[in-house]
This record gives C-alpha cells, structure tokens and sequence, in this order.
C-alpha cells in the first residue's frame, strides 16, 4: 500500500513539475509587459529569455525524473495494484457496503432469539407488516421518481411480457415468505447451526438450480463442489436427519427464490420487494390462526413490537439497502463472496454466544462444506 501511495504522490508531483515547467514556458511566450519587451529583441532581455528557458529545462527534467521513479514504484506491482488512490476509495466504499450488510445479518439469531416464547407465524407476520410500511414510507419520501417509472414500465409491457414478470414476482414473494417463515422456526426451535448450514449451503444449491431451471453452465470445480457438498449432507443426515432436512428445505426456499428473480431483471428491486411484502400481508392476515399468528394481540404487546421493528430495520431494510449499493457498482460475484461472512459468523454465535456443541461428524460435515465452498469460488486454470 505504501508502494501505491508513493507512487500516487509521484505522479501528482510530476503533474505538478510539468505544470510549473508550463508556466514558465507561457510566461516566456505570452509574458505581458515582459514578453512585449522580449519580443522586442533587446539584449538586456534577451538574457532573460535564456535564464527562463534553462530553468523551464531543469523543471521540465525534473518532472520527467519523478514520473520515471512512479514507472518504478509500479514495475514491481501486479496489475491489479497500479490504481490511483481515488479508485480504490471510491472501490473501498461499496466493498464495505457489501461487508456491513452481511455482517449485520450475521448477527440476525440474537434478536430473534429474543422472541423465543413466540410463534413463528407471529413473528413473521409483523416482520412483513413492519417492513412494507418502512418500504412503503421510503418510496413515498424518496423515491416517488422510481415507483413511477416502473408503473410506466409496467404499463407500456405487452401481454406477453407481463406474464413472466407476474408470475415471478408472485412465486418470488411466497418463496421469500416461506423462507422468512422456516428460517425463524430453524433458529428458534431447532438450532443456530441448523440456519448458518443452510445458508452455508445456499448459494451452491442456487448453482445446482441455475443448471437444472437456467440452463447455467457450471464449471468442472464447481460440480465438484457440489459433489462435496452432497457428502456433507449425508454425514449431516446420518446424524440428525429432521435438522438436515430442515436445512435444507431453509436453503431451497431462498435458493429458488434468487432463481426466480432473474428473470425480472430491469424493474426496480426494491419496488418489486414492495409488492411481494404486499402480496405476503394479504395472504398472511386470513392464514393467521393457521400459523399461530395473533395480530391483535400482537398490536398490544410492547416487546413483540420492539423487537419486530428492530428485525425490520436493522436487520431487514438497512443491509438491504447496503447490499444494493454493493451491487450499482460491484459484480455480484463479488458481492456473493461477502455472503458466506453471514453463516459464519452465525457459526461462532452458535458454539460462543448459545453455547450450542457439536459431534465429531457435524464438525467434519461443516469442515467438508468450507472446503466445498473455497473449491466452487476458485477460478485455477488447472481445473474448469
């Protein structure tokens, strides 16, 4: 990094030195009274005229001098290093959005495990409700612009592209209810293990998705991975077979939901977010006995409603909007990277903050499924 920054300073300094060397230069030429007396011809300025040519020659090399040591400073560095300092702020902004956001989510099994007492259908009833009115209150304070141009969107779309589009959204919006749903019942009846695998496991089942539904090429390291991954499962299963199960049926629900929004690219994601927390709250509200859900006496409990707008902001909207910054400028390549922090650290809350232990097998299934995880993101040339 020093090396970097040296070589930014260098560069600035040899802007620098060819900018003086320019003025001299102008002042020599274009010099007001003293370049009316220089053309002139007279011998007096005529010195003059040889002193500021030398000294526009010594800047001149002096400049070039500083520009050579910057082509040093960076002849030892790879490519990907020879930025200049502004590039890798502006980089480093949207790095950190991606990071933040899914180290927030990382944290989500402490509130939620604050509402253990609850059901599950209860506390997913007013995450939804809180987050459509915090998603409802954003776009009508800044975002009015947007909301407009997807109607307009949407209204100018024939029959044919509408179609897809409303059939995505809807199937979308229960997937990512379904998921809301299981995730909370994993965490709190089940184990914080039990959720960190299943999101551990996630974007390798999307992969395996994307192949069987997308039509995706898969590398050959990458079906590897998913060899491995399937290994993991079966040391998992022969273990606990309903935690796997549970798992598993965690990562699918979002697995295929990341599937299905593919095919809305070009609408504004959060707008379609609203509409699909809107969907879920009008199909929720007549299953609410189904589900455990009271919503009238959720109304006039305190903690839940604390703790719920807590769930929807904090841990909701604002990692939401993080990861959507990360991803106007990084690829989301980049940004899925960054996702396997969540899991993580939803491991160490496991074992250090709940206390949770593990058998030999689950730590060999979890060390298969790292390993499984550095294989699918490695791009070697020696394989695939």
């Amino acid at each position: 990094m020093a090396v970097v920054l040296g070589a930014a300073q260098g560069q600035e300094q040899a802007v620098g030195w060819r900018f003086h060397a320019a003025a001299i230069q102008q002042q020599t030429l274009h010099g007001g009274r003293g370049g009316g007396e220089l053309q002139q011809g007279t011998a007096g300025k005529g010195g003059q005229i040889g002193e500021l040519k030398h000294s526009a020659a010594k800047v001149r090399r002096a400049g070039e001098a500083a520009a050579g040591s910057r082509r040093a400073g960076n002849a030892g560095l790879p490519l990907r290093f020879r930025c200049s300092a502004p590039l890798v702020l502006k980089l480093s902004r949207h790095h950190l959005s991606a990071f933040a956001a899914f180290f927030i989510w990382g944290f989500f099994p402490i509130p939620l495990r604050w509402l253990v007492g609850y059901a599950s259908g209860q506390i997913l009833f007013f995450r939804v409700l809180l987050s459509l009115l915090l998603l409802l209150l954003i776009h009508g304070l800044g975002r009015r612009d947007v909301v407009r141009q997807t109607r307009a969107q949407w209204r100018t779309a024939t029959g044919a592209e509408r179609r897809p589009v409303l059939i995505s959204t809807l199937v979308g919006g229960a997937l990512l209810t379904s998921n809301w749903l299981l995730f909370i019942y994993v965490i709190n009846e089940v184990s914080v293990q039990a959720g960190s695998f299943a999101y551990l496991i996630c974007p390798i089942l999307t992969a395996l998705l994307g192949f069987v539904v997308l039509r995706e090429k898969l590398r050959r390291n990458q079906w590897l991975a998913i060899g491995l991954a399937a290994a993991s499962c079966v040391l998992l299963g022969s273990g606990e077979f309903r935690t796997l199960g549970m798992s598993l049926v965690v990562a699918f629900t979002y697995a295929a939901y990341l599937i299905s929004q593919r095919r809305l690219q070009g609408y504004d994601r959060l707008v379609l977010l609203t509409v699909q927390l809107a969907v879920s709250a009008v199909v929720i509200l007549p299953l609410a006995p189904l589900l455990g859900a009271q919503p009238l006496a959720g109304l006039r409990d305190g903690h839940l409603l604390l703790v719920a707008l807590l769930l929807s902001t904090v841990f909701t909207i604002i990692p939401l909007f993080l990861n959507l910054y990360a991803l106007n400028v990084l690829p989301s390549g980049t940004v899925g990277i960054f996702m396997y922090l969540n899991p993580l650290l939803s491991f160490l809350l496991a074992f250090l903050y709940f206390g949770e232990q593990a058998t030999g097998v689950q730590l060999a299934a979890y060390g298969i499924i790292f390993l499984s995880i550095g294989l699918y993101n490695w791009r070697g040339r020696a394989i695939g």
